[in-house]
């Protein structure tokens, strides 16, 4: 049986933090604000695995209130929901990504990202599809004010 998954994530920009999108760190003047590392792209991954298996979601999961979660790693949590995927007997079939954002450049840095999410998840990166994109200067990501990400994964047990 197959299964798909939407997810969906967006962060603020701010001083004085990281900016970590699919596990790498991009040199940026600015992070994105969030009680974990923020990053976007594994947020929206881990919501669609967690959609398609019909698991909680990464906020009741891993919640804003906890503070064990607090600057956490993404690829931790990532970890510990493909564990969870793999308990129910779930295998990932692709990912298909975007990282929206006016702004840095994704493109340089999708070949390290697409790398380190399929040695964490123990899949090709053929299976794993991340698209840069813009919002042509429109909205608050347009504006450079934030960075939003969402993917859909298919599972198959």
């Amino acid at each position: 049986m197959q299964r798909i998954g939407l997810g969906y994530d967006i962060h603020k920009l701010v001083s004085g933090r990281d900016l970590i999108i699919g596990g790498v760190k991009i040199p940026y003047d600015k992070g994105l604000l969030g009680h974990s590392d923020a990053d976007v792209l594994i947020h929206a991954i881990i919501d669609a695995m967690l959609g398609a298996a019909a698991l909680d979601d990464i906020g009741t999961l891993f919640p804003d209130t906890d503070e064990k979660y607090k600057n956490i790693d993404s690829t931790v949590l990532l970890k510990k929901v493909f564990e969870l995927i793999n308990q129910k007997g779930y295998k990932i079939v692709n990912i298909d990504s975007n990282i929206i954002a006016q702004a840095p450049k994704m493109m340089p840095y999708i070949p390290e990202m697409k790398k380190k999410l399929s040695q964490i998840l123990s899949i090709s990166p053929q299976e794993i599809s991340i698209k840069a994109k813009t919002k042509e200067n429109l909205d608050s990501v347009g504006q450079k004010l934030a960075i939003e990400s969402n993917a859909v994964v298919l599972l198959e047990n």
